[in-house]
């Protein structure tokens, strides 16, 4: 396994070490002790998958303190443009929005561990979607940013997001006040 650091403090891109042949592929999309040793140490408790299509955005979403999830992410088939904010007050990167595609092509997997808002737009015509979480899901505890807040300034890559009604709802960065700090 390859891991990259990014412009934002914490967030890592993994490399799984593939394995092809004529069948086909194999990799690990996850073994504790390797991502211990990346510094990838918290335990994981719950697996969402989501399937989306053509221009779908989600998010940015996550939880407040002390329900705040960690993410493993990544596509088991199709293409999304993966997106973070960081939400950490203290951090020399708050505000700032870190975006990575990820596809059943290329396997890339990102590492967001608590402290980011998190969402993705779907590139090809449809997408299964993976997160190993590091926390249960809490619904009083969850919370978004909006995604097309023009203070953020995200690119989504698409002509025309298919976004639900519930995250149209969500806050503009500029009102929000974080619970999270380095």
């Amino acid at each position: 396994m390859e891991i990259k650091t990014t412009s934002i403090n914490g967030l890592l891109i993994i490399l799984p070490k593939i394995f092809k042949d004529s069948r086909g592929y194999f990799f690990e999309s996850y073994k504790s002790e390797k991502y211990k040793e990346i510094g990838v140490c918290e335990d994981f408790v719950q697996d969402n998958l989501s399937f989306s299509t053509k221009n779908v955005v989600r998010g940015l979403h996550f939880q407040n303190p002390p329900y705040a999830q960690g993410k493993l992410v990544s596509v088991v088939k199709g293409k999304v443009l993966d997106v973070v904010v960081d939400i950490r007050e203290g951090s020399p990167t708050y505000g700032q929005h870190f975006s990575i595609e990820l596809s059943d092509e290329n396997h890339i997997q990102l590492w967001i561990p608590p402290g980011f808002a998190h969402g993705f737009s779907v590139l090809s015509d449809f997408a299964f979607f993976s997160y190993k979480c590091t926390n249960y899901y809490h619904q009083p505890s969850e919370d978004g940013l909006i995604f097309n807040d023009s203070e953020l300034n995200i690119d989504w890559k698409v002509e025309n997001p298919i976004v639900s009604d519930k995250d149209l709802l969500l806050q503009k960065f500029s009102s929000f006040k974080t619970q999270f700090s380095i």
